[in-house]
């Protein structure tokens, strides 16, 4: 027997991008101590008074069929959490609840893509990027952001492929994963003007929008002409340090949220009861706890670059928002990946390789400030050791 084409065209035939956690986690699984930089998971789990109101929903009985959509309440809040911050109209028919930021994305491209499609997206990317539009039958193109001009997008090139491709659909990502980096005014302006001129579906990824270092998070879908073509992928994971509780939501114009929920019912039936419930209760919480939780990321932000700054081999990215720092070790002669492998034998230290991103981040690595903050600056120390010895 044979299985899809659709299935196993997902990763393109090469690599997922995440050999080297893996190897660090059988390191680790043989019981080698590895200091691990790699996944953006936090090191504070879920807060317990949002556990509690989970525990609260589902003894009141919470624990049955909910609606495809999302219960009325959360997507109220989420709607009007939206609409202060961007200052665009948002009802809850504008929103989708779904099980996490990466169900939201797969929607988003089923809704924006047909079958042998052309989706667009930013190199470097969140390594789910091209597999999850490969995942609806679509072809997965990339467009190089450059190190030298610190991974804005440039519009001429994004402009260039959507004409050569006949592309339907661009995703984007700010603040960013894997770089840090935030999209500027005039980056912004300028996906917004291709979107138009190419008409384009922009799939937004926003799920960092409350870690932001410096300068400010602004959603395209906030710029003149955008609400109607954009749809904007969000979630409680990073925001609330609820990964595993997998809630997140799709917005978009009502009609687009209407249709795409015949394929949550037809996939994921609806998102849990309690765990809606507890989603709730966190977004009641406002913008202090939401601060709180992103408050080890800056503060760790800010120490890396303070070691960066006191040597001349290793380069920082602009780290201006997300719980990244991305590092440009190309002094040392090395790829990313040759790098990466050598830090964790040498000193059982992991990290990402920047070509687990794709090909424009080759030669750069990217840390997850995701440990305490003594074992960051002890890890960092060593890498940055490391790569002075690699560029003697």
């Amino acid at each position: 027997m044979q299985l899809s084409s659709r299935l196993t065209q997902i990763n393109g035939g090469g690599s997922d991008g995440w050999d080297l956690f893996v190897r660090a986690r059988e390191m680790i699984r043989d019981g080698t101590p590895v200091t691990e930089l790699t996944i953006g998971e936090h090191d504070i789990r879920t807060d317990p008074s949002i556990l509690d109101a989970m525990h609260r929903a589902g003894l009141a009985g919470n624990t049955g069929y909910t609606e495809f959509s999302g219960m009325r309440a959360l997507r109220e809040t989420v709607a009007a959490r939206v609409e202060a911050a961007t200052g665009t109209r948002t009802t809850p028919d504008n929103v989708l609840i779904v099980p996490g930021g990466q169900s939201s994305l797969y929607a988003a491209h089923y809704a924006a893509l047909g079958e042998g499609d052309t989706g667009l997206f930013i190199d470097p990317y969140y390594a789910t990027y091209p597999g999850t539009i490969r995942s609806v039958g679509a072809k997965a193109h990339p467009i190089a952001a450059s190190a030298d001009a610190q991974f804005q997008p440039d519009a001429a090139s994004i402009d260039a492929a959507a004409k050569d491709t006949g592309a339907k659909s661009l995703l984007v990502n700010s603040p960013n994963n894997p770089t840090g980096v935030i999209y500027s005014d005039d980056t912004l302006q300028g996906i917004a003007e291709v979107c138009q001129d190419n008409d384009l579906w922009l799939i937004s990824d926003e799920v960092y929008d409350t870690q932001v270092w410096t300068g400010a998070h602004k959603s395209p879908r906030a710029l003149p002409g955008m609400a109607e073509r954009t749809l904007v992928v969000g979630s409680m994971s990073k925001s609330h340090a609820m990964t595993g509780s997998r809630i997140g939501w799709l917005i978009g114009p009502e009609d687009v949220t209407a249709s795409i929920g015949d394929l949550t019912m037809n996939t994921t039936y609806g998102v849990c009861g309690f765990i809606q419930e507890g989603a709730l209760f966190a977004l009641n919480q406002g913008a202090a706890f939401e601060e709180t939780i992103a408050a080890p990321f800056r503060r760790r932000r800010d120490l890396v670059l303070k070691q960066i700054a006191a040597q001349n081999v290793v380069r920082a990215i602009p780290a201006d928002g997300a719980m990244y720092v991305m590092l440009d070790i190309r002094a040392t002669g090395m790829s990313g990946e040759a790098f990466g492998n050598l830090l964790l034998d040498t000193h059982h230290v992991a990290v990402m390789p920047g070509e687990s991103f794709g090909a424009a981040a080759a030669g750069h690595i990217r840390l997850a400030l995701t440990v305490d903050d003594a074992k960051l600056e002890e890890a960092l120390a060593k890498l940055l050791s490391l790569a002075a010895e690699q560029a003697k």
